[in-house]
Parts: structure tokens; sequence; C-alpha cells
């Protein structure tokens, strides 16, 4: 019986690990920074390239045409952010560029596939600790070779809580996320971190290091893989106001279990954000 997606997802991580290699290198060089939608949006020419490295090399190896792209540098460069049912490849080339910038060390290669709409594998490559995350769906959720599954916290105030602050600095928004966490924070939780990049977040919650990862105005390139990761170890995906998890809304709540999940969400105050698959 022929194993679908075997090939595409063994040939993710190869990609992944190759390009999570020139992020180290050039992390030893000069990094030439400029900005996206504002001053804190950072982008490198590190970014672009291993964006081009990577698409490049799924073009040659599945044939130029076949398979359709997201990418973060190429949306943010004005092309469409499109999901179709196509086999789809969503890319984050690096994960994490402030972090990058300043060598803080959570940096990672984020590469999903999907087909009909539905994710079928994802890899996350941290590429500074040198952990490759990886799953397929109905084949569980790995850490290099070592199965990985979600905690099995339910008493919330015994979790860890993860959550990002984003790019948008607007006042309105900037409020509404500070008063969340101090909510959460108020539970109490064991306490509330933050790595700098949506996908490791996602694999510290389907490693069982933290019960929950949420955020508002996060993009599908994010948290693609992620999904995946957090769903075959074990846990789950939600909106943040409770509802069914959509890749595209830019809201998510990812945990261990629905309990947490749903304490958590008493809690979030939601601000509108533009939907990645608006259309321009």
């Amino acid at each position: 019986m022929c194993d679908q997606w075997k090939e595409e997802f063994e040939y993710a991580v190869q990609v992944a690990r190759a390009a999570g290699a020139v992020i180290r290198k050039a992390g030893e060089c000069e990094i030439k920074v400029q900005t996206k939608s504002c001053a804190v949006d950072l982008v490198t020419q590190t970014d672009d390239r291993v964006e081009k490295i990577i698409i490049g090399s799924l073009k040659e190896q599945f044939g130029e045409g076949t398979h359709c792209f997201i990418g973060e540098e190429s949306v943010s460069k004005g092309k469409p952010c499109v999901f179709t049912d196509k086999p789809t490849w969503i890319i984050d080339p690096v994960d994490g560029t402030t972090n990058f910038v300043h060598g803080f060390p959570f940096v990672a290669v984020s590469i999903a596939f999907a087909v009909n709409k539905k994710l079928e594998f994802g890899v996350v490559y941290s590429c500074i600790e040198d952990k490759m995350y990886k799953a397929r769906k109905g084949h569980g959720a790995f850490c290099d070779d070592e199965q990985i599954q979600v905690s099995d916290v339910k008493d919330i105030n015994k979790s860890i809580i993860i959550s990002e602050h984003g790019t948008d600095r607007s006042p309105e928004k900037v409020s509404k996320i500070f008063s969340t966490m101090q909510k959460i924070l108020r539970i109490p939780v064991h306490g509330l971190r933050g790595s700098g990049t949506a996908a490791t977040n996602m694999c510290l919650v389907a490693c069982g290091a933290s019960e929950a990862f949420f955020e508002i105005g996060i993009h599908c390139w994010d948290i693609a893989a992620g999904v995946v990761i957090v769903r075959e170890a074990g846990g789950i995906l939600l909106d943040v106001d409770g509802g069914e998890f959509d890749l595209m809304s830019r809201r998510m709540v990812s945990a261990n279990n629905k309990t947490i999940a749903d304490r958590i969400i008493k809690e979030i105050e939601i601000f509108e954000v533009v939907r990645d698959d608006a259309e321009i």
C-alpha cells in the first residue's frame, strides 16, 4: 500500500535542516536588517534567501507547476495568499527574525504541506538548538527520533502558558494583549512565557513543556507546521472565541486539552485582525 506523502515529508525534513544550516552560518556574519509593515516587523536578506532556497528545492524535486506555495516573504512582497485544494506548501523560512537579528537563540524553519486545504504534515527545525520537530497526520509527533506528547496537566493553576505580543503596537491592541496576560497571570498560572517564534512555541506545547500557546495576529506560515505537530502529539486547536480553528483567521489557541484551552479563552480580550486570505 502506498504511504501517501511520505516522500514529500522526508524531503521537507532534509530541506528544513539544510535551510537551518544556512541560517546558522548567516548568524555568524553581518546581518542586514530591513522592515516590513512597521519599525518592529523585521526582515533580513537571510529570510529572502532561505525562502528561495526552500521553494527552489521543492520545485526541483517535485516538478515546476505541480505544487502551490504560500511563503511569508513572497506574501510580504505582494503575492496573494491563496489557499486552494491543490497540494500546497506553507513556509516560514526564518520564524523568529527579531530573535535572529539579536542573537536570541530561538529561530525556526517551518514547513507545512496541505492537500484539499487539510494539513498533511509539518516540520519545524529549531536550528540554533538543533532540534527537529516533525509530524505526519496519523503517524505521531517527534522531536528528532523521539516521540513526543502533550502534558497531562488539567489544573490551570499548574500550567505554563505561552503567548506573544506581535508587531502591531497600536495602543488599543497593546492594551488588550497585556490585559489578557495580566488576567491569565492572576488565575494564577505557574508562568507566562514566549520564545519569540510561534512555531517553536507550538512545539513546546507538543512536547509537554507548556500547556498552551495562544495569539491573535499570527499568520498561517507561523503556525501551519506546528498545527500538525500539536495535533499528532495529542493536543487541540481552537479559535480564541472557542470555535473551530481556522488556519487563515490569524487567531489561535493550541493546548494540551480542552479544559486548559477553555479556561484561557475566558480571559482573552479579542481584537480584529485582517485574515491572511482576505482580498487585497
